[in-house]
């Protein structure tokens, strides 16, 4: 497969309806607010699981016929004196070396990552990372990745609700009472991500055009099939992938040049069809000289301001 050649940027565009779509496990696995602008925060390592998640369950990258997903929670064998949970370490056994792993894993080629290594043994050292100790003996391997996204950010305010019921079972063994339950939810969040496609990075890891489909794929389906308790109520509702001319050019902050319009109050909105999706600044802004293809996906459900721009390319997914 050939190496990316030129850089693209991403929007990714979904809605949350009474879920929690990022928990903070330090407080109390609350979905995560800026109490400052009352804002839901979604972080990139959570947009990535989903990635993963959905590479591994529905696209074969699950260890066989040469494709896998390196970060990923596998347990020891059981015969083994090691128990529990791979570490980095024991996971980067199962290849044979750094060209297997970026061979063979697709989340190394898109999100790049950190490789330990035995302490054994021996690395080529580099001008611009620092894969050996002073002992001569190599720590890792660091791959810069060439996908990178932003704080996933909610484009209103929202409302953090504290649900408590009672569980399906006592508290213990005899007891007349059942246990207690309680979470915290959003009744609705429209979340917007930002992204860019380093074609430089590329280089180091392989990645390649197949490979990005693969991830706006299942960046859009993905999101769909989070149907955990906590996360079931995820929809995409608009993916754009802006394809650039020039070899290190891109517009930047796409999420910030669209806004929720046509709503009273940003705390009573409950569903897609309570607001419109303003794009003007946007498609403004995609009408450089030095933009190369637009490509998209867009909710049939999502209400937009203008209609999009015909010379916009669909993505088939």
């Amino acid at each position: 497969m050939t190496t990316i050649e030129k850089r693209s940027e991403v929007l990714f565009c979904y809605d949350v309806t009474d879920a929690n779509p990022n928990g903070d496990p330090l407080d109390e696995n609350k979905p995560r607010i800026d109490e400052e602008a009352k804002v839901n925060i979604i972080t990139d390592v959570r947009l990535k699981r989903t990635v993963r998640d959905y590479l591994f369950d529905y696209k074969g990258y699950n260890g066989t016929a040469g494709k896998d997903i390196f970060v990923r929670e596998i347990l020891m064998e059981k015969d083994k004196p090691e128990s529990g949970i791979q570490d980095g370490k024991t996971r980067a056994k199962d290849f044979a070396g750094k060209d297997d792993i970026l061979n063979k894993c697709i989340d190394v080629r898109l999100f790049g990552g950190v490789i330990p290594l035995d302490d054994k043994k021996k690395a080529k050292k580099k001008d611009d990372e620092d894969t050996e100790s002073n002992d001569s003996k190599a720590k890792s391997y660091t791959f810069t990745g060439p996908v990178q996204f932003k704080i996933g950010r909610s484009l209103h305010k929202v409302e953090l609700k504290h649900l408590k019921g009672t569980g399906a079972f006592a508290s213990k063994a005899g007891a007349g009472q059942k246990t207690f339950r309680e979470e915290y939810i959003l009744p609705y969040s429209f979340i917007a991500f930002h992204g860019i496609v380093n074609e430089t990075a590329a280089k180091e890891t392989r990645l390649s055009e197949e490979d990005v489909k693969e991830l706006m794929e299942a960046l859009w389906n993905g999101s769909k099939n989070l149907i955990s308790r906590s996360k079931f109520g995820h929809m995409p509702r608009f993916l754009l992938k802006v394809t650039y001319k020039e070899k290190g050019y891109f517009i930047g902050d796409l999420e910030k040049k669209i806004k929720m319009t046509g709503h009273e109050n940003d705390f009573k909105v409950r569903n897609i069809s309570d607001f419109t999706l303003d794009i003007s600044e946007l498609v403004k802004s995609l009408l450089s000289d030095k933009v190369e293809k637009v490509e998209y996906l867009k909710c049939d459900n999502l209400k937009t301001n203008q209609e999009l721009p015909t010379n916009w390319v669909k993505i088939i997914i």
